[in-house]
């Protein structure tokens, strides 16, 4: 921390183009690692080489459309408000804000993705296009993936000229390091993906110290899906088909996995069921990321179909082997899903369960007892929307990502991108972890007031010598001022 606190201050004075050079220059160095990190990856997380190719590519990707923002130069919010010396009765003062970035940044991997979530990820990525040094605490279900992966963001740091300490890497699986992270005076926020149980720890602790800090943690949901009717009655099949592709997608290992799902006892229930149960008794179970992901699968799974109220609707009959997680579906009335709270929390896998409404209205009740979730779904036609506006409603205030007839597992990396939402699934839903927008997490807002040109900012200057654009009373332009 030390070193990320001496190399802070060197990394912060470099413009965004040339961050934004370092950063392009960490995605050539993850590439010139080869099929040995490709292999690394499967050898550690029993996924398949597409899946491993592909996150790869978006991990790279994301990294450089970070150097595009930075390039670009609008997520500085470069404000000018001009002075006027004449104003009666007092002279308006000149101000200029823009963000700056807060200073060094601890990141923890994440277990569930071994290369966009994790050491060069997007907590990563956005806190150094920020301008911020970074320090990583590896993922222990991955240290030779991690091991790789900062090797080649420290080979970019040296071949860019950096201090050492722009980018730092912990290898140890204990928790005492991660607590020594947050706890140190130098560490000015935290980015987390990971369990709800960890990402209010790493709260709890950055709030208790004498100077407390943001700790950006995303913590997974349930994703609830609703289903009406019209949509039930004409689609039950194909909706059945791709909601259980999705819940099982990856063997259930993403946050995103759509987990509760909601319909009434209208035209097409019944086929509706059946559809689901025949897509999971004939869905192959698959590997999970480790034995103790695996088994804590099988906890939560034991654990909620201990209910009473909870029918189980069907299993994987194609799933073989002790090693793989078997896809499972429940069936509870909403009456009891309200009652009981424990039927609400996540299981991190395969499993998925069906709530069952006796009308919109109880769909609604069942909605406001949930808590945040990462993303709220609607299978509707067109025309029935205008009848459900308070469902509609419902569903905004407990998500960060609305979607209508789709599934929530894949997270587009673009502008308009929110992965994030209200408590637990994430601890300030005012941020995203995915997407540019995320760079807005690790940097604050600063004014300037009545400074001469020559000490102001390249980005504050009247003469705009970077062509960025910039709010200048009350106009978005690049021109410069006259």
């Amino acid at each position: 921390m030390e070193a990320a606190g001496r190399a802070f201050k060197v990394y912060k004075k470099l413009s965004g183009r040339e961050r934004a050079k370092f950063l392009r220059l960490i995605g050539k160095e993850i590439y010139a690692i080869g099929d040995d990190l490709i292999h690394t990856v499967m050898e550690e997380t029993n996924l398949p080489e597409g899946r491993v190719r592909g996150e790869r590519d978006r991990t790279v990707g994301q990294i450089d459309k970070f150097a595009d923002l930075l390039d670009e130069g609008s997520w500085l919010n470069a404000v000018i408000d001009a002075g006027d010396v004449e104003r009666s009765p007092l002279p308006k003062p000149d101000l200029r804000k823009l963000h700056v970035p807060i200073g060094p940044v601890v990141v923890f991997g994440a277990g569930n993705f071994p290369l966009a979530f994790s050491v060069a990820g997007g907590d990563t990525a956005s806190a150094l296009a920020g301008g911020n040094s970074v320090v990583v605490k590896g993922h222990p279900a991955h240290p030779k993936t991690g091991a790789l992966i900062a090797n080649a963001i420290k080979q970019a740091v040296k071949k860019s000229g950096l201090p050492e300490g722009v980018f730092g890497f912990i290898e140890d699986s204990g928790y005492e390091s991660g607590e020594l992270l947050v706890k140190n005076p130098l560490t000015k926020a935290v980015g987390f993906t990971g369990s709800e149980r960890g990402g209010r720890a790493l709260y709890n602790l950055a709030a208790g110290r004498p100077e407390p800090i943001p700790v950006f943690a995303e913590m997974g949901s349930v994703n609830p899906v609703v289903v009406l009717p019209n949509a039930l009655k004409n689609d039950h099949a194909s909706i059945a088909s791709k909601l259980v592709a999705s819940v099982n997608m990856g063997a259930g290992q993403f946050c995103t996995n759509p987990g509760l799902l909601i319909t009434t006892k209208s035209d097409g229930f019944d086929d509706f069921i059946e559809n689901l149960v025949h897509e999971v008794k004939n869905t192959e179970g698959a590997e999970m990321y480790s034995e103790s992901i695996l088994r804590n699968y099988q906890l939560g799974t034991d654990k909620i179909l201990s209910h009473s109220e909870i029918k189980v609707l069907g299993k994987s009959g194609s799933t073989t082997g002790p090693e793989k997680a078997v896809p499972v579906l429940g069936l509870v009335k909403a009456t009891d899903f309200i009652a009981k709270p424990s039927m609400h929390e996540e299981v991190f896998g395969p499993f998925s369960l069906l709530v069952v409404c006796e009308s919109a209205e109880q769909i609604i009740d069942v909605i406001e007892a949930l808590k945040g979730q990462l993303t709220t779904t609607l299978w509707s036609y067109e025309d029935e929307l205008d009848n459900y506006s308070g469902l509609i409603s419902s569903l905004v205030e407990k998500c960060g990502r609305l979607l209508l007839n789709g599934v929530p597992t894949g997270v587009e990396v673009c502008s308009a991108m929110q992965h994030g939402g209200p408590y637990p699934a994430s601890t300030d839903s005012r941020f995203t972890s995915v997407g540019v927008s995320a760079i807005l997490r690790f940097v604050r807002p600063v004014s300037y007031q009545d400074f001469p040109q020559h000490l102001l900012p390249e980005e504050l200057k009247n003469t705009n010598p970077l062509g960025i654009w910039r709010l200048v009373d009350n106009q978005w332009t690049k021109d410069p001022i006259k």
